[in-house]
């Protein structure tokens, strides 16, 4: 268990410096449409070399047969995540580029910490079936064509509808030294919204077809 734990806990730092660098893209792109698009750099490295994003693998504890080692492995992944965001975050300190991201990202951070919890929540529920999505899709789609546009469409509207996203707020708190108690507990509340989220579709599918099931018997 220690040696797979070590993989997914190395995968999913790599998983928050791909979400990093997008992030980099984004708070460096005055226009939101093409930062939003940009953005989506972090999910197409995540998704073509095995990374192990948050968002992106919660979605399927519905359906994992060993839910308790998945659970476990989620952890972790969450963990990593938040080194990896963090590692690109104290990399850039050290850059002539950083005073400007930072300024920018500290305007991001206010508004949300401004924010209620509950508009947190549903705000990173969408988000996270969002995430869900696009994971799903590039999982299962039959095309690269499929596998890449839901890639980038999902992480756009993502964006540009102001949903929250755990893992890209865990850098843009690093980034803007935003870092204190409260941000710790609305990146729970942020990951409880995107772990809700991400659990509608294969839940309700998942009913649907123990209900067709019934039927059928």
């Amino acid at each position: 268990m220690g040696k797979r734990l070590t993989a997914v806990t190395i995968k999913a730092i790599l998983a928050g410096m791909s979400i990093g660098i997008g992030g980099v893209l984004y708070l460096s792109v005055d226009n939101k449409y093409i930062g939003a698009f940009l953005f989506a750099i972090g999910l197409f490295c995540i998704f073509s070399f095995g990374f192990n994003l948050y968002t992106g693998k919660i979605g399927f504890l519905i359906t994992e047969k060993n839910k308790r080692s998945f659970a476990l492995d989620l952890l972790f992944i969450w963990l990593g995540n938040i080194i990896g965001t963090g590692f690109v975050a104290l990399c850039l300190r050290f850059t002539r580029v950083s005073s400007a991201l930072s300024a920018k990202a500290q305007s991001l951070c206010e508004v949300k910490l401004a924010d209620n919890p509950l508009s947190i929540f549903i705000l990173a529920m969408f988000c996270g079936m969002l995430m869900y999505i696009a994971a799903y899709s590039y999982k299962n789609g039959t095309s690269p064509l499929q596998k890449y546009i839901a890639t980038f469409i999902c992480v756009a509207v993502v964006i540009l509808c102001s949903f929250e996203h755990c893992v890209a707020n865990m850098f843009y708190f690093w980034i803007s030294f935003s870092f204190s108690l409260k941000t710790l507990a609305y990146l729970i509340i942020m990951t409880i919204g995107n772990s809700a989220g991400a659990f509608i579709i294969p839940a309700l599918q998942k009913l649907c077809k123990e209900s067709d099931r019934s039927d059928n018997n």
